[in-house]
This record gives C-alpha cells, sequence and structure tokens, in this order.
C-alpha cells in the first residue's frame, strides 16, 4: 500500500530534533495529554535505557517508539513481524507528515534502492523491518554503515521471543545478534501480552542491559465479555452479527476449512463477509484485508493469521467460534476490537470438544506439557463462573474488583447473583452416573449417558443397560455439564488424565452416603435461553456511553454524516483505510465541538499540525456547510 508523498505535509527529518515530548504530542500527532504509561516509556528510552513496555492492543504502544524517533538524532529501526503491518504503519505515518519506509520482499529491486537511499541521506526517521530480514547481511551491512546513526531498536510484537509467548518464531532470537553489532543503540520492546515468564524471556533473549519495565493495565473496560456455550453455532453468530448490524467484526476459527464454510454459509445469506487465512494466494488475502480496512466488507471469517498486522480501530466485535489454544492468544483476538476505545464486544462460543481437537495437535507437538497447561488456563476461563474480566485479568497477574455500581463489563456480572438452587438429586445421579460407568470416562460422555444417548461407543460398552442410563432428561445437556463444573468446584468431583476423566472425590462419596441436601448456584434451561439471544449483550452494551454529540443535536448528526462520506471518499483517492485520515472518536469530536477555524481544529482529538494543514479547509467547510 504505497502513498504518494506529495499528497501529504512532510515534516522535515530534524525538525523536532531535541524538542520536549509534550510539543511533538500535540503538534504532530494532536493529542493534549499521554496515555498511562507512555511518557514513563518515553522518557527512559530518550534517557537511552533499554526499555519493556507491556500494553494492551490499542493501549498506545506505537507512539512509545515512534514520538522518541522524531526526537532522537538518527533513525529508529522497528523489528514488525508482519508485512501488513509495516504497510499499514507507514501508510499511517505519512499522513501525519512522518517520513518513514520498510524494507521487504513487496518492494522491487528499483523501490528497495530508492528505499535505502532516503535511509542513507537522513530523510528517513522510521525503518520497519522484519526479523528475517534483519538477519540479511545486506540490511545488517546498511545499518552498521557508520554515515548511518540508529537511535533505537523497537521490537514489536516482542512475546514472539519466548517459547512460553502465544505466537514464538524463532527468527526473533537472532534478533540479540544486531544487539552486538550495535551496543550503545537503546532497545525498546513492546507486546501486549506477557506473563512474568514471557517478559523473563524477552529480556534475557534480546540481551536487554538491565531495562526498565512497565506494566500497563491489561484491561480493556470498554470490551463486554461473554461466552455461550456452542450449540446451534451458526445460529448464535447470525444473531450476534444481526444486533450489529452495519459494523466491522472479526470471526476467528481454529481451521481454514471452517473459515471457508463459514463464510461461504454467512455469504449466501446476503452478510459483507470474505475469508482470510495462510490457503489462499497471498494476492487474494491482500485483497480481502484491503477491503475489510477500508470498510469495502464488513467481516472477516479468519484464522489466527489474521490480525496482529491489522490497526484498524472501528472494528465493534470478535467472535471466537472455537477455543483459543492460550489466554494470551484469545487477548490477543479480542484486542482487535474497539481500539479506538468505544464499546464493543467480545464472544467466544465454547464447547468441550473444541479440546480434544486443540489436543490432537500436541502429538506433533515440541513441548506438549507447555501446551496443555496454556490450554487449561483457557479452559478455566471460558468455564468460570465468577466475573470473567476478573479471571481474565488474574492470568496476567492483575486484581480486578467488579463495581456493581458501574457498567457491566461481562455476561457473568451483567446477569446478577446466581441464586441458590436445591441440586441434591441430580448430583445424586451425577455422581452415581459416575461410579456406574466406573470412572472412566469424561463429562460429555456420562451427560449422554444421563440423557439417554443410543450412541454407537455406549451401546457397545453396554451403558444403555445400567441404572442411570437415561435417569437425567430433566436437564439439557449443558445444564449437567455446568453443574459437572460445580461439582467439581466445590470438591465433589475431580478431573484426572489428559481427557479430563470424572472421579468422585471423598468428599463426594460422603455427600452420596450421608443424602444430606445440597444447594449450589445454577441457572439452568433459561439461563442459555436468554444468553443465547443475545439480551445479556444488549443490555450491557447500552450502559457504555461512548463519546459523542448531544443525541439532540440535528447539526451533529448531519456534520457526522457528511464527515464520514468525506473520509470514504478522500480515502479511496488515497488508496488508504478511512481510518488513516481520521478515527471515529476524531469524527464524534469534530462533530460536537463544531470547529470554525484552524486554531479550533488542533483542539480536536487526533488533529495535529499536519492534518489540519492538509485537510483542514475540507473538514471546516463540511461543518459550515451541514
Amino acid at each position: 500500500m504505497q502513498i504518494c508523498y506529495n499528497n501529504y505535509v512532510k515534516i522535515i527529518a530534524t525538525a523536532f530534533e531535541n524538542a520536549e515530548p509534550e510539543l511533538v504530542l500535540k503538534t504532530v500527532f494532536g493529542y493534549d495529554t499521554f496515555r498511562p504509561l507512555q511518557k514513563d516509556i518515553i522518557s527512559n528510552v530518550l534517557c537511552g535505557r533499554d526499555t519493556l513496555a507491556v500494553m494492551p492492543t490499542g493501549g498506545g504502544k506505537s507512539l512509545c517508539y515512534q514520538l522518541p524517533a522524531l526526537i532522537l538524532k538518527g533513525l529508529t529501526v522497528v523489528v514488525s513481524p508482519l508485512i501488513s503491518l509495516m504497510q499499514d504503519q507507514v501508510s499511517s505515518l505519512k499522513t501525519a507528515g512522518i517520513h518513514s519506509v520498510f524494507l521487504n520482499s513487496t518492494l522491487t529491486w528499483d523501490e528497495y534502492c530508492a528505499a535505502v537511499n532516503e535511509i542513507k541521506s537522513g530523510e528517513v526517521k522510521i525503518l520497519y523491518v522484519s526479523p528475517e530480514g534483519l538477519a540479511t547481511s545486506k540490511i545488517r551491512e546498511l545499518l552498521c554503515n557508520p554515515e548511518l546513526k540508529i537511535s533505537c531498536i523497537t521490537i514489536d510484537e516482542a512475546h514472539c521471543v519466548s517459547q512460553w509467548g502465544h505466537d514464538f518464531r524463532p527468527d526473533y532470537l537472532e534478533i540479540k545478534t544486531i544487539r552486538h553489532l550495535l551496543p550503545k543503540t537503546v532497545m525498546l520492546a513492546l507486546t501486549a501480552t506477557a506473563t512474568e515468564h514471557v517478559r523473563h524471556d524477552i529480556c534475557e533473549n534480546l540481551g536487554m542491559k538491565k531495562p526498565a519495565v512497565f506494566i500497563s493495565s491489561f484491561n480493556r473496560e470498554n470490551i463486554f465479555l461473554e461466552v455461550l456455550p456452542k450449540r446451534r453455532p451458526l445460529e448464535l453468530v447470525i444473531n450476534f452479527i444481526q444486533k450489529h448490524k452495519d459494523e466491522s467484526g472479526i470471526i476467528y476459527c481454529n481451521s481454514r476449512k471452517q473459515v471457508d464454510e463459514l463464510a461461504q454459509t454467512l455469504g449466501q445469506k446476503g452478510y459483507s463477509i470474505l475469508p482470510y487465512h495462510a490457503g489462499l494466494s497471498d494476492e487474494v488475502r491482500a485483497k480481502n484485508q484491503e477491503l475489510f480496512i477500508k470498510d469495502e466488507i464488513q467481516i472477516i471469517a479468519a484464522t489466527i493469521a489474521f490480525g496482529m498486522g491489522i490497526n484498524k480501530p472501528n472494528v465493534r466485535y470478535v467472535i471466537n467460534y472455537d477455543l483459543p489454544k492460550s489466554i494470551e492468544e484469545y487477548y490477543q483476538e479480542i484486542g482487535r476490537a474497539g481500539r479506538d476505545g468505544l464499546p464493543s464486544n467480545a464472544l467466544l462460543l465454547y464447547s468441550p470438544a473444541d479440546i480434544h481437537k486443540i489436543r490432537w495437535f500436541f502429538e506433533e507437538s515440541s513441548s506438549p506439557e507447555k501446551d496443555e497447561i496454556l490450554l487449561q488456563g483457557m479452559i478455566n476461563y471460558a468455564t468460570s463462573r465468577t466475573c470473567r474480566r476478573k479471571a481474565l485479568l488474574a492470568y496476567f497477574s492483575e486484581k480486578f474488583t467488579p463495581d456493581k455500581a458501574s457498567t457491566c463489563c461481562c455476561d457473568i456480572c451483567n446477569a446478577g447473583e446466581i441464586p441458590l438452587q436445591d441440586v441434591t438429586i441430580p448430583a445424586q445421579k451425577l455422581l452415581c452416573c459416575i461410579i456406574r460407568t466406573n470412572q472412566r470416562f469424561g463429562a460429555g460422555y456420562v451427560t449422554d449417558v444421563l440423557l439417554g444417548s443410543k450412541a454407537q461407543r455406549i451401546v457397545d460398552n453396554g451403558h444403555t443397560e445400567i441404572s442411570t442410563w437415561g435417569i437425567g432428561r430433566e436437564y439439557q445437556k449443558q445444564d449437567w455439564l455446568e453443574l459437572t463444573e460445580l461439582l467439581t468446584e466445590n470438591g465433589l468431583i475431580m478431573k484426572t488424565g489428559e481427557y479430563n476423566v470424572l472421579e468422585i472425590t471423598p468428599l463426594g462419596k460422603r455427600f452420596l452416603a450421608s443424602r444430606e441436601e445440597l444447594k449450589l448456584p445454577m441457572r439452568i434451561s433459561e439461563h442459555v435461553r436468554l444468553s443465547k439471544n443475545g439480551t445479556a449483550v444488549s443490555r450491557a452494551a447500552s450502559k457504555i456511553i461512548p463519546e459523542k454529540p448531544a443525541s439532540n443535536d440535528s447539526k451533529a448528526d448531519n456534520i457526522l454524516t457528511n464527515l464520514r462520506a468525506w473520509r470514504k471518499r478522500k480515502a479511496d483517492d488515497l488508496n488508504i483505510a478511512p481510518y488513516m485520515i481520521f478515527g471515529d472518536k476524531t469524527l464524534l469530536d469534530l462533530a460536537a465541538k463544531k470547529p470554525k477555524n484552524r486554531g479550533d481544529l488542533l483542539n480536536v482529538y487526533g488533529i495535529g499540525r499536519g492534518k489540519a494543514e492538509e485537510f483542514g479547509r475540507s473538514i471546516l467547510q463540511i461543518i459550515e456547510e451541514s
């Protein structure tokens, strides 16, 4: 996605060297204040101290190297894992007048040479390369040129350097060697997900020198978290996206086949959707991604190969059609939603069957024990009966206390306190069925026996003849699975082995012998039906009020409509995504403040001097005429 510089006001490379960060923040980027930790991180980089920053997706990581790049003398090198991410960042920087380039395989030889000449001339402030590219001799010779000053090496998606990270890449381990060639250059490592183990690996494997470590909150409070049992999943997805009509969304699947089937089925039903996975040609993948970024289509069905390079701020929802393999992977995927800070939703469809599919791949893994630990973290989250945000943040060692007076943050909190139910008889049935099947099976099998299934496996095992076969038809399957989780949490059942075989604990045996009453917080079928129709999501979303003009401001509505139409036309003319011109937050702020002159424009969120000069006349005219 190449852009001609003539369309933009270009900042001279030395214009802001040694300037105050606040001046650059306002003048170039159009922001009045730093986000949490940004200034501290930037200050450390400017002082030449190696720094590791763990910040959530949408938390402003890019600014932590982009702003120092303008202040420091010389070139900032950014190691980025995806070509699409490089292209996206360079396009966005150019709209702000910042001269940046990338060196990768998409360039022709002439384009590559031209970019290298610009770098050598001192015009370029930020260079993007891949870890594979950084290892090549031609790029190393360029960076080690004595006439070229390298001020900072930034490692984006730094969790890729750790085998405990969700997307480990061996090429990242080679980055440490470039540090030996440029020992005086400051290093900045950035990631959105890093447990303590991963943070240690990052600092060690990159050769960082006594780094300052900053860990921002992992709480993306604008994202509503929800988990639904994966029954009739296509119906669940359709119901969900109908409630997000005309909004951008991503549906993640674990297989190419599932992506293709889902995209085809939803496309035939009239939804604006395209697939994205490694089985498509490079050309098709790039085209589908571009159409999504430019708002030409609304939905992408994708494998986990999609997303790291997407900086699209107005993705309003992410659906995990299949269970992710780890909390880190899940957090990265839902982090694609709501980067602009406006209300967004994350829906996970959970089925125990997905667990077996994931474990099947462990046989080919070099570290199945590690994979199992990561998967268990994901299972614990999906089956949690307490606040999902609390469970999610606890994985990253962050404490969270739900505030009942504030907006609901997940489906569990939104539903309120779960009433105690008398589950004495159902619990007795479940425990007896586990015993009658010789404590050799998991929850799904035991539940099928209780429901009277005549599946071939159950028939072959002779379990259609035992006393507990078919005695549980008063509950639906999801109810039995929920009761299983409750009894496990309360110590009456334990899960053992690779396949989570159910066994009765001594406490469970005492319960059966005593026939005491048992009350547990359980919702049965009604709760499941309520969740499926989406009311939990809609109620929660309605309580989250985004930045926008007053509801009775008809002029603001007209301004917003006209600005969006103008933004789309301008983006099409420049062959870039609409959000690269202005994000939705900026349009809302423009409609609310209704600036009358260039000075007023600089008081609008996200408008710096470059964009005010480039687009100001058009914006002011639209506001005046609306």
